[in-house]
């Protein structure tokens, strides 16, 4: 199977503790973290993807939709394929490989790739959650982990 992520996804799901938006974002958040901890590709979108399903059906106007998120969508895209090469454009399948994660927490640590997190709500965890070196995120470097 494949798990369906907006650009900025890419970059939430390094410092991912399992806090969200609601008991239901979070569940779904641990279910799609699990399934990218087993090895499942991922698939760039654009707009509402695997990780937004539930914010859709929770909120009457998800901000989600909002212009805003498709902006840090475009600017994580950016960073990201800057980073590890190809384009993130909509369609892009990407494997999350150990060294692919250990070069993008590298690069979200250092701020490299932090452009599409300015004004974001969890930036402050986010970087607390660096600054440990990821020990409690829940995407794992490894099976071993």
């Amino acid at each position: 199977m494949t798990v369906r992520l907006r650009a900025h996804h890419l970059l939430c799901l390094l410092a991912y503790v399992g806090k969200g938006y609601s008991p239901g974002f979070t569940a779904n958040y641990d279910r799609i973290v699990a399934r990218l901890n087993r090895g499942e590709t991922i698939l760039i979108v654009s707009g509402p993807d695997d990780i937004c399903a539930p914010l859709l059906k929770e909120e009457a106007e998800p901000h989600c939709q909002q212009d805003s998120v498709a902006e840090r969508d475009e600017r994580a895209a950016e960073s990201v394929a800057a980073l590890l090469g190809p384009p993130m454009l909509a369609g892009t399948r990407l494997e999350l490989d150990p060294a692919h994660l250990e070069t993008m927490r590298r690069a979200f640590s250092t701020g490299q790739t932090r452009a599409a997190c300015q004004g974001c709500e969890w930036s402050t965890l986010c970087d607390a959650i660096a600054a440990s070196d990821y020990r409690d995120a829940r995407l794992k470097r490894s099976a071993e982990e």
